[in-house]
């Protein structure tokens, strides 16, 4: 098997993995957790047990989600750009391997959120006709850099077809 591409993303991504985590985790518990703290205050003894179950959860959740995944999805998430294609490898259970040649790029893009943008963070998305595949969490000048030089590599494949 080929070795992993050689450049990892940005370590502050892995606190924007937990703030996006923390704001998902914390949604689905209170629209879960509030219908049976509704219903225990009426003295449902299930209801309370129904409460107290969800709230364990949701810590237990919180604890894997903010604690125990970032630093082995940071570890496990890479990209290389070589003159012909973009290798992408992540994944913690069911790791993915994307090979994409320049010649099938149709477009490539800079996103940044609200939280991304609070960490200096951008992400490269490259668009072929069969999807998307997305870089999270660079810092925003090397995503720049890496958006423009695909964008080049792209241009130069179909140039030379």
């Amino acid at each position: 098997m080929r070795e992993l591409p050689a450049h990892q993303l940005d370590p502050k991504v892995k606190i924007v993995w937990r703030i996006n985590d923390a704001i998902w985790l914390t949604l689905v518990f209170l629209c879960v957790f509030v219908p049976f703290a509704v219903v225990a205050a009426g003295g449902e003894q299930v209801a309370v047990v129904g409460a107290v179950i969800t709230l364990v959860v949701y810590a237990l959740a919180l604890v894997l989600w903010l604690v125990v995944l970032p630093p082995i999805r940071f570890s496990r998430w890479r990209y290389e750009l070589s003159d012909d294609y973009l290798d992408i490898a992540r994944g913690i259970v069911w790791r993915k391997r994307f090979v994409i040649p320049f010649i099938r790029v149709q477009n490539t893009d800079t996103r940044q959120g609200p939280i991304l943008r609070m960490f200096g963070l951008a992400s490269v998305t490259v668009a072929t006709a069969a999807g998307e595949h997305e870089i999270p969490g660079l810092a925003f000048d090397v995503a720049e850099q890496l958006r423009d030089r695909a964008a080049e590599l792209a241009r130069l494949a179909r140039e030379d077809v």
